[in-house]
């Protein structure tokens, strides 16, 4: 069995797997490249033939595991896409987005799109639903079971089984694996064993603040915005960050811990994907979160919160005095609503930036988060004058503690080998290192393009 990793080695995106049995050829998703040098790279041919893959295994809908499977389509695979129904769903909602900002690109930069809305509809119809738990046989000797990866909404790791040449190898790909307990989502499943594990390793080098340390920072600083007369602006991406963060406001408005203040979510594609969370709520949310639902409580809403999807709305924002708290679409500030007010808001010392997500390298949330005093936005040098935070606990990411604890409780049989993926260098060999340490198995940092036997 051959394995060629076509993207996320020694950086965070582009996650795209290549394996091949003597009879089968599949892909573990598909994703974009975000940060320095993507639309390059998301622009460049595979490095297979899209007409020779069988199927692909797409873990979750965050772009930067989906983003190509339109591009792969055009290209002439015609193979099943294998996911949970929630995935199915967001993807969709995800890769029409990043076909609309396309034609944006190209109207504004004269950039070829990488793909169209019809190629996301020829894609939607090649996705084929799994359960979690629920073994499927998806082509030929190979055997799948999807495993709740409590990242985001119907994220999944999966466990593939694999007859190569009359041997079964049970091989894992954990996705990205979340950072539980969630406020909304079940906890992540460990697996029992296997022969092969490849592990993402985005936060393999850090320790997040545990979540009440973040949620009391998140309530200090909009009472500190409120006592200043301040504007608070969030990146946020669509799916979970937004959605746990408008959880905790809603506790924080109900038990009145924090004043009145007026709130956007100014995001229509968060507010698409809200549909879909609330949809699939009574299956994939935790005990907890479905308790108050069932008491009534709209988790997801309070008083003081404005949604708006339409961009009149948007502008509107703007003329609202501080002060005011406003979630925009964009996590890392590479594209989105965040767009329309960073300029602004990056120059003025009225205002406060908090960072949620991670933000890649190239990236003009990573130059935020190195705290540069000057960045460039389009064409135009930009003072940071306004006062940028951020806090880790949010990330629906695990960090090294739980991925060093999740990658020890695969026993009977224990791996013989971790792949080490989905981080950039220096962190992907901190948690390649700390694997082999706590468990004694050789963990590899594999390179981009290159060929390896299992």
């Amino acid at each position: 069995m051959k394995i060629t990793f076509q993207g996320a080695t020694r950086e965070v995106t582009g996650s795209c797997i290549l394996v091949e049995t003597e009879n089968e050829k599949f892909l573990v998703d598909c994703g974009m490249f975000q940060g320095e040098d993507a639309y390059e790279k998301n622009s460049k041919p595979f490095g297979f033939d899209p007409k020779s893959i069988d199927f692909v295994l797409l873990t979750h809908a965050h772009v930067d595991h989906c983003g190509r499977l339109p591009r792969l389509v055009a290209n002439g695979f015609k193979g099943k896409i294998f996911c949970t129904p929630p995935t199915a769903e967001l993807a969709n909602l995800m890769m029409l987005d990043s076909a609309k900002i396309f034609l944006n690109e190209q109207n504004r930069n004269a950039t070829e799109p990488l793909y169209y809305d019809y190629d996301v509809a020829n894609t939607k119809k090649l996705f084929s639903l799994i359960s979690y738990g629920k073994e499927a046989i998806v082509m030929g000797g190979i055997k799948v079971v999807a495993h709740d990866a409590g990242h985001i909404l119907g994220s999944c790791i999966f466990e593939v089984n694999i007859n190569d040449r009359g041997v079964v190898k049970k091989i894992v790909f954990s996705g990205d694996l979340g950072n539980s307990p969630s406020v909304i989502l079940k906890d992540t499943e460990t697996i029992k064993g296997a022969d092969v594990v490849f592990i993402e390793s985005t936060y393999g080098n850090s320790v997040h603040e545990p979540r009440i340390q973040g949620k009391n920072k998140l309530k200090n600083i909009i009472k500190e915005i409120i006592l200043e007369g301040k504007n608070l602006v969030i990146p946020i991406f669509a799916l979970e960050r937004v959605q746990e963060i408008l959880y905790d406001l809603n506790d924080m408005v109900e038990r009145e811990e924090i004043p009145f203040v007026p709130f956007f979510l100014d995001s229509p594609l968060a507010i698409k994907t809200m549909e879909s969370y609330r949809k699939y709520a009574k299956d994939y949310f935790n005990k907890h979160a479905n308790a108050l639902i069932s008491a009534g409580d709209d988790i997801f809403a309070f008083k003081g919160l404005k949604f708006t999807p339409n961009i009149k709305q948007s502008f509107s924002i703007k003329k609202v005095r501080p002060p005011k708290v406003v979630l925009a679409g964009g996590g890392m500030i590479s594209g989105g609503r965040i767009r329309g007010y960073i300029e602004e808001y990056v120059k003025g010392s009225n205002n406060h930036v908090l960072l949620v997500s991670f933000q890649a390298e190239g990236t003009l949330g990573r130059e935020l988060l190195d705290g540069k005093k000057e960045i460039k936005i389009g064409k135009n040098k930009v003072f940071v004058r306004a006062k940028i935070s951020n806090i880790l606990s949010f990330s629906s990411h695990a960090d090294e503690p739980k991925l060093l604890n999740w990658a020890e409780a695969i026993v009977d049989p224990k791996p013989k080998q971790f792949f080490v993926i989905h981080g950039e260098e220096e962190t992907s060999i901190n948690l390649a290192e700390a694997i082999n340490k706590k468990t004694g198995v050789v963990s590899i940092v594999p390179e981009l393009n290159k060929e390896y036997e299992i």
